[in-house]
C-alpha cells in the first residue's frame, strides 16, 4: 500500500522535474516511488477484479478469474 506522504512526495518530485534537472539521488527515489505506486495499483486492481462475479444466464456463479481461466482453454486462443 502506498501513503499519502509517499504520492505527495512522487507529485514534489514531478513539480522539480519540471523546474530542474533532479539530482541522481532524487531520480532513484522517483523511480522507486512510481514503482512502488504502480505495483500497488495492479495489486488493488487484481484484488477488485478477483471479487467480481459474473451471474451465468442459469443462474449460477462463476468468478472473473474462472471465467478467464476457461477463456484462455478455448482453442481460438491457442495461436
Amino acid at each position: 500500500m502506498i501513503t499519502k506522504e509517499q504520492i505527495a512526495r512522487i507529485n514534489e518530485l514531478a513539480h522539480l522535474k519540471k523546474q530542474r534537472e533532479l539530482t541522481a539521488e532524487e531520480a532513484s527515489e522517483q523511480q522507486m516511488l512510481r514503482r512502488t505506486y504502480i505495483d500497488a495499483m495492479k495489486a488493488n486492481m487484481k484484488a477488485n477484479l478477483e471479487s467480481i462475479t459474473i451471474e451465468n444466464p442459469d443462474g449460477s456463479r462463476i468468478s472473473v478469474k474462472e471465467r478467464h481461466d476457461e477463456m484462455m482453454k478455448r482453442p481460438e486462443h491457442h495461436n
